[in-house]
């Protein structure tokens, strides 16, 4: 399964003219867990209806990146901002940690997307979708389910509004997922490897769905697996290697230009594993 570069999906979308203030900045940010230390220095932008795909063999640092950007790992050095707000810590000096009344401030404007759907099991889809609609951003229950039926519809799964979980395969599941996630109309959305968890038929529903985001000019911030959705998809890719970026760029460039030789063999066996 060779990786191509065809036109990508962001020559479709419409962007801001007048609003050139990136997204997310990133400069650089260290992690470490005892004296592992899982990122090192990390400097990456992401500019609005931007799509950066984080790619890189297990263990490289992408998903504690993706979960530093939303505060959910605690980033040790270096900071992140979304829309110019710094990340977790106060602007004062020394800085502090921010509150959890702060950070929830912070993340009403970033959608995550998890591996596993984490639906309630005893709510419909649609229950799944209108709670957070009541609870955090208040809307009474009618407003909320008619919100929650078109972002069902939007999933492709306006039949499925009245189902159970576990009456929904994998792929459905992760659809409602990202559902709730753009009920809350968030500036920025984070996925983590969110074809992980589904078996290779189901992969394909849910990456055309996050097409279609990316059409719409959502910013997103994706690890993957998926090269062929990295290739097609995304405006640039960043190959990290024991927690740094070592390749950064445009698809084509990276895929088929970049010298760093842990890339090419990165490629190589995803080609052999992928091969039929």
């Amino acid at each position: 399964m060779a990786v191509t570069d065809t036109p990508t999906a962001s020559v479709q979308r419409v962007a801001a003219a007048d609003d050139t203030a990136p997204m997310v900045t990133i400069r650089g940010v260290s992690k470490a867990y005892g004296s592992n230390e899982v990122l090192r220095d990390i400097d990456l932008t992401v500019n609005k209806s931007e799509v950066v795909c984080l790619i890189g063999p297990s263990g490289s640092g992408k998903s504690t990146l993706l979960r530093c950007i939303n505060f959910l790992e605690v980033y040790d050095r270096g900071e992140i901002r979304i829309e110019g707000q710094l990340v977790g810590y106060s602007e004062t000096t020394p800085r502090r940690r921010l509150s959890n009344a702060e950070l929830r401030g912070l993340r009403r404007n970033v959608g995550m997307v998890f591996q596993q759907f984490n639906l309630w099991p005893h709510m419909t889809a649609l229950e799944n979708v209108a709670e957070a609609l009541v609870q955090v951003r208040g809307l009474d229950k009618i407003a909320a389910a008619e919100r929650a039926r078109l972002m069902l519809a939007r999933v492709g799964l306006a039949d499925k509004a009245d189902s159970y979980p576990s009456r929904l395969s994998g792929g459905q599941q992760q659809r409602v997922a990202i559902a709730r996630v753009i009920a809350m109309e968030p500036h920025l959305m984070l996925f983590d490897e969110p074809t992980s968890a589904l078996d290779p038929e189901l992969v394909g529903e849910v990456l055309q769905v996050m097409r279609d985001l990316a059409a719409e000019g959502m910013t997103m911030v994706v690890v993957t697996h998926e090269m062929g959705f990295a290739a097609n998809v995304a405006d640039r890719v960043a190959f990290l290697d024991r927690g740094r970026i070592a390749a950064f760029g445009p698809p084509r460039q990276v895929f088929h230009e970049s010298p760093e030789p842990r890339l090419t063999q990165f490629l190589q066996t995803y080609h052999e594993r992928n091969s039929f």
